[in-house]
């Protein structure tokens, strides 16, 4: 699962040149669910240019409000629906940190998204935390939000330590991998029908590193911010996951 993020970033051409250099990059391989999430306005554009080249590639958004109505500027899963969208980030930290979204919220954006669309909720620490051996508690914290819930078997987790977005710096693959583990447990313990979540992982992921992370048992897929604005990077990534690098 190979999830693209390009958060409050694009425009007509970019997207356009996207679309055209992932198809000269990409090698065609089955089974693997590639997502985009554009700003929402580019989302009908991004939709007919995946059509126009083929390209199997499910679109998505950024977040989802938790509900429809009089919430002005909001977006409801309903509205994503109808313009076929398959996915929906919430809990980013992004979301938290600029907007102030609390845990009520994102639990509340869980319970309306349902199952309608497939959910990936980001979960992640600070450095600060980090460097105070917090980690563990404050993603137990974080997945505090799917306590109870019976959670459609598509939903996804995404570890993104906020010190490591956009940084270049990146925990080890092998503690990645240890975090990911402790995620899952996490979860399956935590939601009502015990399931256990794909868990990606997003950082400073790029075509050069994506690799060494992908070879861990439990990274199951990557949520990738600043490499998933050039087509050519983001195929690159998508091939490498599919052990298809040239």
């Amino acid at each position: 699962m190979i999830i693209a993020n390009w958060k409050c970033n694009g425009s007509k051409k970019m997207i356009q040149d996207w679309s055209k250099h992932y198809k000269d990059t990409y090698i065609p391989f089955k089974n693997t669910f590639v997502g985009i999430a554009p700003p929402y306005i580019y989302v009908e554009q991004l939709i007919n240019l995946i059509n126009a080249y083929d390209l199997d590639i499910e679109i998505g958004v950024q977040d989802i409000d938790i509900s429809s109505g009089a919430r002005t500027g909001a977006i409801s899963v309903d509205m994503i629906q109808d313009i076929e969208c398959q996915f929906t980030i919430v809990g980013h930290s992004e979301r938290r940190t600029i907007f102030d979204e609390s845990n009520e919220s994102v639990s509340a954006k869980i319970d309306s998204v349902g199952n309608k669309v497939e959910t990936i909720l980001c979960v992640g620490e600070s450095a600060k935390e980090n460097n105070d051996k917090e980690t563990r508690n404050i993603l137990e914290d974080q997945l505090s939000v799917i306590e109870g819930k019976v959670l459609p078997s598509s939903f996804s987790v995404a570890y993104e330590p906020v010190w490591a977005i956009g940084t270049g710096n990146t925990p080890t693959p092998e503690e990645i991998n240890d975090i990911h583990k402790f995620i899952k447990d996490v979860v399956q313990s935590s939601s009502e029908n015990s399931i256990v979540p794909n868990v990606l992982y997003g950082g400073s992921v790029n075509d050069a590193n994506a690799e060494s992370f992908f070879k861990q048992d439990n990274v199951n897929g990557a949520l990738i911010g600043g490499a998933s604005l050039q087509g050519k990077s983001f195929a690159n990534i998508v091939n490498i996951f599919n052990g298809k690098a040239i």
